[in-house]
C-alpha cells in the first residue's frame, strides 16, 4: 500500500450504510438532490465548489471523484485549478482573520 488512501476504496463509498442504512439513504438521496442536477447553480459549477471544498479538506477520495465529475460536467482543466486556488486564497483568509483573536487576548494580557 503506497498510501493511507487507496484508490479503489472510493467505490467502496456507496457500502457505508453496511451498518446504518436508512441514515446512509438519506444520506444518499440528499447528496443527489444537491450535487446531482441543475438548479440555481449549473452542475458544472457545483462540481467546481466540491473540487475546490475536496483540496480545502485534503480530500483524496473527492479530490478524485470531482476531478472526473468537473470534466464529464464540461469544466476544463484551467477552470478547475482557478478553483482550487480559490480554496486555498479562502484558506489562508480563514487561518489569518482567525489572528484578532490572538491580538484581542494579546490586548488583554500584554497591551
Amino acid at each position: 500500500m503506497s498510501s493511507y488512501y487507496e484508490s479503489a476504496d472510493l467505490a467502496k463509498f456507496p457500502q457505508i450504510g453496511q451498518h446504518g442504512q436508512p441514515m446512509a439513504d438519506e444520506f444518499f438521496k440528499y447528496y443527489g438532490m444537491v450535487t446531482g442536477s441543475d438548479g440555481a447553480l449549473t452542475k458544472r459549477e457545483k462540481a467546481l465548489i466540491a473540487l475546490a471544498i475536496s483540496h480545502s479538506e485534503k480530500c483524496p477520495y473527492c479530490i478524485e471523484a470531482y476531478t472526473t465529475a468537473c470534466l464529464e460536467s464540461g469544466a476544463n482543466p484551467e477552470q478547475m485549478m482557478e478553483a482550487v486556488h480559490v480554496a486555498a486564497a479562502m484558506k489562508a483568509g480563514i487561518t489569518l482573520v482567525h489572528a484578532v483573536q490572538m491580538q484581542n487576548q494579546l490586548d488583554k494580557l500584554v497591551l
